[in-house]
């Protein structure tokens, strides 16, 4: 999930190309490469130890208090699901592993997991999941799409007791699963004090370097060296997803599929800036697509004539300025009937609607705003006889206090690990205090996905996106896909479109496609090729 309220991003996006230099400049120290410790886990008390070298700043390090573990040891449990036509039996472990310095061995992170396993099988597929933020714990993928139990999410009050039930959906039924909590998230925590922790975390490279470090532990420590390799992320999990896929490869693990769950795969297609045509190209197909599925008419057919137009006469007339009054009569006229919106209140936005408005105008008749996660999500309007309202998101804020209560329920009574420190859902600390890197160009993926495919003809990519979300429109990553070129077989690269949002797996029609059609791409990417055995 990408937070919408932190200003850093925005202001990191918006602004002029200096205003992008500056601003990451000021975000923290660049990023640099991060040495860690090849160690298998330690004991929980292990003694510190002195460097032996003779400088001061040995002798510093050496004086330094160590830090200790202090999540629990970890718990594995014998669980059974029971689901229609079939009985789920495997092994639960909720748990941590550590991150420690290269250079002096000294503690720099727990990084807290949740693992499903079916026994019996050491080449069976294993799948790395995480969601994005920066900041979010992985609680979203677990308990919603792909674990053994889901909450529902469709309509889900604030004040709901959380009741988890066993999901029909479960990618169980095909891979193993590890739910990873980046530091700071979840129960994972960073040891390292002060700016050492930020430095080393919370940048696009010390994130994906950490991650790639966490699972090659894992990997070792669970004996699964022989499986084959899946990474699943979630918004800015799944831009992080083929960069983790690509720190693998130093730590010596190869990766055979991705799924890119509502990603954003190029930054410099995040957000609305007025001035650039281009940012109104990609949102214009989710706002009809959450129009007509509010009429509860959507229909995926019908967007392709949006997209046409959308990338056709639309830019066209974009590109022609809003001096140019006739382009703006035309855009104004066919903007409000694919969106519904008034026709007057879009000629005065000389056909250009950002999303603030399309959350507070498409169900304004009856006094109600929508998610900037998906419009057809709503909460009353705080103030609807205003004219303008600040809300907060019926998405992004209305669920936390469930699905946090329904994750320290499950790690309590069912996986019998708990944690004396609260449960990090959304940690708005790490968003605001991330590293985007330097220089003048916003954050990509691009390069690291082309390189993923071109390097293994094996490799199989899924990126999945719910039409109505506004936060990652579908339409910019499919611009994206259509720039690249076709490596050996168009079908190693798919983009799939489901009804909903940016969570679109909390609609039982849209998570069921999103297992059968993962279920294909495991299917496709474990084929024997030829030479295998």
């Amino acid at each position: 999930m990408i937070f919408l309220q932190f200003d850093s991003l925005r202001r990191l996006l918006s602004g002029s190309a200096l205003a992008l230099a500056v601003v990451v400049s000021g975000l923290g120290v660049a990023n640099a490469p991060s040495a860690w410790a090849q160690q298998q886990r330690p004991p929980r008390a292990e003694p510190a130890q002195a460097d032996s070298g003779g400088d001061s700043g040995a002798s510093a390090r050496a004086a330094r208090p160590r830090a200790q573990r202090q999540l629990p040891a970890d718990s594995t449990t014998d669980q059974t699901v029971e689901l229609a036509g079939r009985t789920l039996r495997f092994k639960a472990t909720a748990g941590s592993i550590p991150l420690n310095n290269g250079e002096d061995g000294s503690l720099l992170a727990e990084v807290a997991y949740v693992a499903y396993v079916i026994p019996g099988d050491a080449h069976r597929p294993v799948t790395f999941v995480f969601n994005g933020g920066p900041g979010a714990a992985s609680a979203y993928l677990n308990i919603g799409a792909m674990g053994p139990w889901r909450l529902p999410f469709d309509r889900l009050a604030v004040s709901s007791p959380p009741v988890l039930q066993p999901n029909a959906e479960t990618w169980l039924d095909f891979t193993d699963l590890v739910f990873i909590d980046p530091p700071a998230t979840g129960y994972s925590r960073i040891a390292a004090s002060g700016e050492e922790g930020r430095r080393q975390f919370w940048s696009v490279d010390g994130d994906a370097d950490a991650l790639a470090v966490f699972i090659r532990k894992w990997v070792e420590q669970a004996g699964r060296q022989q499986s084959v390799k899946f990474i699943l992320g979630e918004s800015y999990g799944g831009f992080r997803a083929p960069k983790v896929a690509r720190k693998l490869q130093d730590q010596g693990i190869g990766v055979r599929g991705l799924v890119m769950i509502s990603p954003v795969i190029d930054f410099v297609t995040f957000g609305q800036r007025r001035h650039l045509p281009m940012s109104w190209v990609t949102h214009l197909p989710s706002m009809a697509a959450a129009a007509l599925d509010a009429r509860g008419e959507f229909n995926r057919d019908a967007l392709r004539d949006v997209e046409r137009y959308a990338a056709g006469d639309y830019l066209q007339d974009l590109l022609k300025g809003e001096r140019d009054a006739a382009a703006v009569a035309r855009v104004s006229a066919r903007v409000a009937a694919l969106t519904g919106l008034d026709p007057a209140l879009v000629k005065r936005l000389a056909g250009r609607v950002d999303n603030g408005t399309f959350q507070r105008e498409l169900h304004r008749s009856e006094g109600r705003i929508g998610s900037a996660y998906d419009p057809n999500i709503t909460a009353f309007d705080p103030y609807p006889n205003s004219p303008t309202s600040h809300f907060p998101d019926p998405v992004l804020d209305d669920m936390r206090a469930p699905i946090t209560t329904a994750m320290t329920d499950l790690y309590q009574h069912v996986l019998n690990w708990r944690v004396e420190r609260p449960y990090q859902l959304l940690n708005g600390e790490v968003s605001s205090h991330w590293n985007w890197g330097r220089g003048r160009t916003p954050p990509e993926a691009v390069d690291d996905l082309r390189n993923e495919l071109a390097n293994d003809a094996q490799v199989r990519v899924l990126i999945a996106h719910g039409a109505n979300d506004l936060v990652t429109p579908y339409f910019a990553s499919q611009l994206l896909i259509d720039q690249m070129p076709v490596y050996g077989s168009a079908d190693r690269l798919k983009l799939a479109v489901y009804a909903g949002g940016h969570m679109f797996y909390n609609r039982d029609a849209s998570r069921k496609a999103l297992h059968d059609d993962a279920a294909a791409l495991f299917r496709d990417a474990t084929k024997p090729t030829q030479g295998d055995e």
